[in-house]
């Protein structure tokens, strides 16, 4: 279910527990203690924000919903237990000009294991492929990171393909699995 707003990339997209609300610079106060939790980025090559301002400057920029060269649009959200202040998450989704989108996600610790991954994963992807009319949705993941793989081959993902070396971070080469959902006609 979704919003009524008449701009896509605008618009709250709801799920029985969940509200998934576009990403604005107000949400960094929110979300910035959750990002601050180092067992996050275990399998990804970011690094927890430094500051609370320069979070809330990011999401500044990306509250302008297009890449700097305008060839992707770029969505965010912060997503919230429906009915309270309590954010459980952040998804993420960038859709290309091809008829492709990325998707990714952070669940925050406290709230990981309880069903909130796929919950927010199916409706983003669910979004992009009937809104901005994508004809597949990709993630990419670290093959060590297990509960992300469970989760997106639950979801109907496919396993495409594997990008060896595909990053270098906290001292290592990481590999990647390329998965892919397509849409069905």
């Amino acid at each position: 279910m979704t919003g009524t707003d008449l701009n896509p990339a605008e618009t709250t997209l709801f799920t029985k527990r969940l509200t998934i609300e576009p990403l604005q610079s107000t949400h960094a106060a929110a979300l910035f203690p959750h990002f601050c939790d180092t067992a996050l980025y275990t399998f990804i090559p970011q690094h927890p924000p430094v500051s609370l301002t320069s979070l809330a400057e990011r999401y500044q920029r990306l509250a302008s919903r297009a890449s700097p060269d305008g060839a992707q649009i770029w969505l965010n959200w912060a997503v919230r237990i429906t009915g309270s202040e309590e954010y459980i998450g952040y998804g993420q989704a960038g859709v290309e000009a091809d008829g492709q989108a990325m998707l990714a996600y952070f669940v925050f610790s406290p709230y990981q294991r309880c069903g909130y991954a796929a919950e927010m994963c199916t409706t983003i992807r669910d979004y992009l492929l009937s809104a901005f009319a994508v004809n597949s949705v990709y993630a990419l993941i670290d093959t060590r990171n297990q509960a992300s793989i469970a989760l997106v081959e639950k979801l109907g993902f496919q396993r495409e393909a594997l990008l060896p070396n595909a990053d270098y971070f906290k001292g290592a080469n990481s590999d990647e699995y390329r998965y892919r959902y397509a849409k069905t006609t």
